[in-house]
């Protein structure tokens, strides 16, 4: 009967946020049906160069907890710095059931790949697992900055208002973020991003917002080339999130468009050899030129001679201005 119990879980009812569970199963099975947190924590870091004091306060305040819960594994009342299998099986079931685990592995890690290890903040307490889990159902289980589902990818559970800079563990000060705009939004920004998700949509008729000639993306931002563009290779990079200007972006969207101007550079570089530089700039308003009131980036390549004398550069957008 346990057997089944036990396939049934890892088969059917394991759901998987991340790859703790089916190593922790199978981390027990392999020790004959116990073992410590440290030996827990190994394994799991044996899919990662991860930091054994991380993995021990997972295995103790999350992993372990769900598998208690759901009376698959427990800590002995002598034996605190351990967990064990609740019910006991012999060999060629052990054997069974590692298979399973390892199917489970395999399977999250081809998902995910090495993606998965990116959420890590090693410095940072555990968020305790009901704040957390109230935190991912008011954010319906995504990201609320770019929207994506937890079942994609990872997802976090920020700080609003960054504890360096004073904030507290309340729950209002919580939201759910995937690791990637997590790490793009650092822990020097303050800004509230919950609800942000829904502003992903096409808005209206914004020819930004529903291109289709997409040459380079990220969570945050997408390019394509200029339709009219000054220079062969012109290309525009612009927020996934219909917003006007420039100085209305979030942190977290300036860093994933600078990440993919500089991808676009690297990657136009060594395509053309002719490229010796490039202009960057965005027009942020009518009265400075923005005839798509959607914010885009600028990312123009220069050559030796294609024009007379270059000095100035930017400046000549007002003209009489560009020599000085």
């Amino acid at each position: 009967m346990a057997l089944k119990v036990l396939k049934n879980y890892i088969e059917n009812q394991m759901r998987m946020s991340h790859i703790y569970q089916p190593v922790m199963i199978w981390t027990l099975l392999h020790h004959g049906g116990k073992a410590s947190i440290e030996e827990i924590a190994k394994e799991i870091a044996g899919y990662d160069d991860a930091m054994l004091e991380y993995y021990q306060e997972r295995v103790k305040n999350m992993v372990g907890r769900v598998l208690a819960n759901n009376k698959i594994a427990s800590r002995p009342k002598e034996d605190k710095s351990s967990f064990e299998l609740v019910a006991s099986y012999d060999d060629h079931e052990i054997a069974d059931l590692k298979k399973l685990c390892e199917v489970k592995i395999s399977e999250f890690l081809e998902k995910r790949r090495v993606d998965i290890w990116e959420h890590r903040r090693n410095s940072r307490r555990p968020v305790p697992g009901s704040v957390r889990y109230q935190v991912l159902v008011n954010a319906h289980h995504r990201c609320e900055l770019c929207g994506i589902d937890a079942s994609l990818r990872a997802l976090e559970v920020d700080h609003i208002v960054p504890k360096s800079l004073g904030g507290s563990d309340e729950i209002d000060n919580y939201q759910a973020l995937c690791y990637k705009c997590n790490s793009n939004k650092g822990n020097r920004s303050d800004v509230d991003l919950r609800g942000l998700s829904e502003d992903y949509a096409t808005y209206g008729d914004c020819i930004f917002c529903s291109h289709a000639e997409v040459i380079a993306e990220n969570e945050l931002a997408k390019a394509f080339y200029d339709k009219f563009p000054v220079t062969k290779g012109h290309v525009l990079v612009v927020p996934k999130r219909h917003v006007k200007g420039y100085f209305e972006l979030y942190q977290p969207e300036l860093n994933a468009m600078n990440r993919l101007m500089r991808e676009i550079r690297a990657q136009a570089m060594e395509q053309d050899s002719s490229i010796t530089g490039f202009n960057i700039g965005s027009n942020d308003g009518a009265d400075a030129g923005q005839t798509v009131m959607h914010c885009h980036m600028h990312l123009i390549p220069r050559r030796a001679g294609d024009v007379n004398d270059p000095r100035g550069g930017v400046r000549g957008v007002i003209p009489g201005k560009q020599k000085y």
